[in-house]
């Protein structure tokens, strides 16, 4: 179990710098600087300079990310009898991962085309949750002996809300990532419109609209969902939920600098990051909200099990 859950929590970890680093590759415009793939100007190990330093680390830390990876998937299978919901997980992280591995290369094929940058961080941020989901399943206490299998339960709760604040957060960022790539951050100088107009009045404008609206509506979500975990959830559950509500405060902050002070490079990455950290704040929450029936009752009921007198025979 050990060995398990150091790959998970490791595969995680390199998952979130990868999309750091990948976020920092494109908003530098270093995403051709290696025009070829696997290998980076014909070459296993170019000569590092300029933007080629940041995509050929990009892809050195994928490269061993695909060892963790491995190494999560075969531990993860031994276990499987063990820990609610792998199997599914790893099944979903196999599928993920040979995508984005794809999608890497046919972004540098299709020269970094929006449509593709959007792709490939889209399924970026599919492969960290999938990492991230798989590593709190890790951590969560495996099953005691001779107990059912748990499983994840979704259909009540806290759970529903923070899984769709999560989804809507995943929208939000393939968005901004489309509107990143399309170089349209600034289509829109004025804040909340777009120059009177509620979705602009070219494609570059419609593009930043639908990201900021996409970002209202998960701002909304995530409010909601919010105060749901707040209502009968666990400490942890409602402590993630939180963190990523005070994040997303951060973050529409973040989004409101970068137009006022034009796109300054230190602002853009950590939009980007905060963003990502924003997704996996939910992810997170709606995963621990969906193990929770099936570790303790509510907090209302172990509390008149423990006043509950005990009577002798």
């Amino acid at each position: 179990m050990k060995l398990f859950r150091g790959f998970a929590c490791a595969g995680a970890l390199l998952a979130f710098l990868l999309a750091v680093l990948g976020s920092w590759v494109r908003i530098n415009d270093a995403g051709l600087t290696c025009p070829d793939w696997p290998l980076c100007h014909g070459a296993l190990v170019p000569s590092l300079r300029g933007g080629v330093v940041l995509e050929w680390s990009h892809r050195l830390i994928a490269l061993v990310e695909s060892f963790v990876v491995l190494g999560a998937i075969v531990t993860g299978v031994r276990e499987r009898k063990r820990v609610a919901g792998v199997t599914p997980a790893l099944i979903a992280l196999g599928i993920v991962f040979a995508c984005q591995v794809c999608l890497g290369g046919a972004t540098v094929l299709l020269a970094n085309s929006p449509l593709s940058v959007m792709l490939h961080w889209g399924m970026g941020m599919a492969f960290l949750g999938t990492l991230t989901v798989l590593a709190v399943l890790a951590m969560h206490a495996p099953r005691p002996a001779n107990a059912p299998l748990a499983t994840l339960q979704f259909d009540s709760g806290a759970a529903p809300p923070l899984a769709f604040a999560a989804g809507l957060a995943f929208v939000t960022m393939c968005a901004g990532a489309y509107v990143s790539s399309s170089f349209a951050g600034l289509a829109c100088p004025t804040v909340p419109g777009c120059n009177g107009t509620l979705l602009g009045t070219t494609a570059p404008q419609f593009a930043q609209m639908i990201h900021r609206l996409s970002g209202c509506a998960f701002a909304i979500v995530a409010v909601i969902a919010t105060l749901a975990a707040l209502r009968g959830s666990s400490r942890r559950v409602t402590a993630f939920a939180a963190l990523g509500l005070a994040l997303v405060c951060v973050q529409i902050g973040l989004g409101i600098a970068n137009v006022v002070w034009q796109l300054p490079l230190g602002l853009r990455e950590a939009h980007a990051a905060n963003a990502g950290t924003t997704f996996l704040a939910f992810v997170i929450a709606a995963t621990l909200a969906a193990l929770e029936p099936q570790r303790t009752s509510s907090p209302s009921l172990e509390r008149a099990r423990a006043a509950r007198p005990v009577t002798s025979t």
